[in-house]
């Protein structure tokens, strides 16, 4: 019985300390989301900026081409994670990257984020080109975002409007927090960015100028379009990343909550039979005392 309470006892304690950790990691994924939630916010006003350029820029210049997408050569960018404890995060992502992969009726190039989504895409039948990477803090979203755009411009061979097709995929929030695969095409860019008509038009009473020249500064624009979208597709990809591990934590909390509740009962139902069991021991041994005592007296 002893042994018993005993093991009872190293077992509240052992999930007391499974607790504990638990809940460190929880409030630690709570803590990490916050930065890239501020970073994919500020990053929205940078590229609105940008955009506005591209629309001044169509306003002065005149409609640019659209390019051939069947022509163009299709990458996919996949946002995922470098470190478990975030359920079936990268998983539910490659099985869209696949299906993604696959709708022009050839694989397409694939270049992904994080060493468990290249085995995730692995697993789905896709070997990534190349893996980046991700970002150990909102810091390095940049340097993230720069890489993938140098490595874009690399494979467009300096030309990536005309010459590559990209998709970003990645996990964004969802309504009552939830969390879906998001698909967003990168390039070639969308027509309306491109043309001098409709809701993209110029709408200001200043006539929209500028002092470069157009190919240099059209270049420009694109690369910052194409790193701006990087940048917010990375810092809500690790937004996701974190509520989906804080998610898991919560989860796993009330797991152990529920097991030491189940283990202290446990422990308090054997103690009770212990007490029990000590009370029988002194009262049967108090009998035992009386008797001799009752046979002596009858006896004189």
């Amino acid at each position: 019985m002893a042994q018993t309470l005993e093991t009872l006892s190293r077992r509240t304690d052992t999930l007391g300390s499974i607790r504990s950790i638990v809940h460190t990691m929880k409030t630690m994924s709570a803590i990490n989301a916050v930065p890239y939630e501020h970073a994919a916010r500020s990053i929205e006003s940078y590229h609105q900026t940008v955009l506005d350029g591209l629309r001044a820029f169509v306003a002065k210049t005149g409609p640019v081409s659209v390019p051939d997408v069947a022509q163009a050569e299709r990458l996919l960018v996949v946002f995922g994670s470098d470190h478990g404890l975030c359920g079936n995060y990268n998983e539910i992502l490659a099985e869209s990257a696949r299906s993604e992969s696959l709708k022009a009726g050839s694989p397409a190039r694939v270049l992904c984020v994080g060493a468990r989504m290249g085995d995730a895409l692995g697993d789905q039948g896709i070997r990534p080109e190349f893996t980046f990477l991700p970002p150990a803090s909102a810091d390095g979203i940049g340097r993230l975002a720069s890489d993938i755009v140098t490595r874009l411009d690399e494979i467009g061979g300096g030309d990536v409007h005309n010459r590559i097709a990209v998709t970003l995929v990645f996990t964004r929030r969802a309504d009552k927090g939830q969390r879906e695969p998001e698909i967003s095409q990168l390039l070639p860019l969308e027509p309306t960015l491109l043309s001098d008509s409709g809701a993209s038009g110029w709408h200001s009473r200043s006539l929209a100028d500028y002092t470069m020249p157009p190919a240099p500064l059209f270049a420009a624009l694109l690369r910052n379009h194409i790193f701006a979208s990087v940048f917010r597709a990375s810092a809500e990809a690790m937004v996701t990343e974190n509520a989906a591990r804080l998610a898991l934590m919560q989860q796993a909390e009330q797991a152990v909550d529920d097991r030491l509740e189940e283990v202290g009962g446990q422990f308090r139902l054997v103690r009770q039979d212990e007490i029990t069991n000590e009370l029988m021991d002194i009262i049967v041994g108090f009998e035992a005392l009386k008797k001799p005592s009752v046979v002596h007296s009858s006896s004189s």
